[in-house]
């Protein structure tokens, strides 16, 4: 049982356990001295054993998140993408708590605040890395943390659904606009986005070797999701693709020579000269996915060409035209 006790101005706690070398600390308010002892009892409770938390007085969650992104992060595919995303958390002033006063409450305020100047995805994807980096803390270096404060506060909803498609001639509109641009291959990247439903990176990812000519299949390696699967090619996205190789380099493996920021400026240029606005490029692979079902192909199909391997994350992408349903219905 843990004894708290004001001495000299300040509040002590102390707990004593059989079989453990009693443990004490002081603190400035009470609260914290009682927060300090359930925490310490919780530990011995769990673990049968008051680890040292010298070493949690000592390291700071910025020399965590360094740790992280020098060890973990190179072993993953978004490497540079978490990198930098450490690289803000490293400059935030929650970098220089210590981890023995790291509470749910720096937590749920660093939330608070970061939702006033970005996206809740990115707060999101922020508290994600900040979870993971005291989880490997915790199992893999050591650190004697009783839990992961990450975890007990509510992570932002995210509404970002869109429902976005092409309408009238905006996909015409969209073609000829790239036929009058500087970039030679960018209406066969077009083409095929709207095809296939394929990612961005996916795309500018994909070399020759990639395509299998004889069965008109494009063969995905590793894809977002960890594993690989095969796209058919429709004769319209084929064709576009044999186009554009007779017009390439003969030595040239990637398909389409260019960066994902060059695509972006690429892809604004091209809707001011179509005239389109609230177009973004990701919506054609939900307009690719969305054909997919009008041409009457079922959910178990569809998922293994657009690579979706949740079936719920499936549906946020099928947006089906109303008139071809009614068609459909008769």
């Amino acid at each position: 049982m843990a004894t708290i006790r004001k001495l000299r101005g300040r509040w002590q706690a102390q707990v004593r356990r059989r079989g453990m070398k009693p443990r004490c600390k002081s603190f400035d308010i009470k609260q914290e001295a009682e927060k300090w002892a359930r925490d310490l009892e919780a530990q011995v409770d769990k673990f049968g054993a008051a680890p040292d938390t010298k070493i949690l007085e000592t390291t700071t969650l910025g020399d965590l998140l360094e740790r992280y992104q020098r060890e973990v992060s190179p072993m993953k595919r978004g490497a540079v993408q978490e990198k930098q995303r450490i690289d803000v958390l490293r400059r935030h002033e929650l970098a220089y708590r210590t981890m023995i006063g790291l509470s749910q409450q720096d937590i749920a305020s660093f939330r608070d605040e970061r939702l006033q100047s970005v996206a809740p995805s990115t707060v999101v994807r922020e508290l994600a890395i900040l979870s993971h980096v005291i989880e490997v803390s915790i199992r893999d270096w050591g650190l004697p943390l009783s839990r992961n404060v990450v975890k007990l506060v509510r992570r932002p909803v995210i509404r970002n659904e869109r429902s976005r498609r092409l309408t009238g001639n905006e996909e015409q509109r969209l073609l000829d606009g790239c036929d009058a641009g500087q970039i030679p291959f960018l209406k066969t990247l077009v083409i095929l986005a709207i095809q296939t439903g394929m990612r961005r990176s996916e795309i500018l990812g994909l070399k020759w070797s990639d395509i299998s000519h004889n069965r008109r299949v494009i063969a995905l390696a590793l894809t977002k999701n960890g594993s690989g699967r095969e796209v058919p090619l429709s004769q319209r996205a084929f064709d576009a693709l044999m186009d554009w190789k007779s017009r390439t380099d003969v030595d040239a493996s990637t398909v389409f020579p260019m960066t994902a920021g060059a695509l972006e400026q690429a892809w604004r240029r091209l809707l001011i000269r179509a005239g389109i606005t609230g177009l973004r490029f990701h919506d054609l692979r939900h307009e690719g996915v969305s054909r997919l079902f009008e041409r009457g192909l079922n959910m178990i199909e569809v998922s293994s060409i657009s690579g979706h391997k949740e079936l719920r994350m499936l549906k946020r992408y099928t947006h089906l035209s109303a008139d071809d349903l009614v068609a459909r219905l008769g």
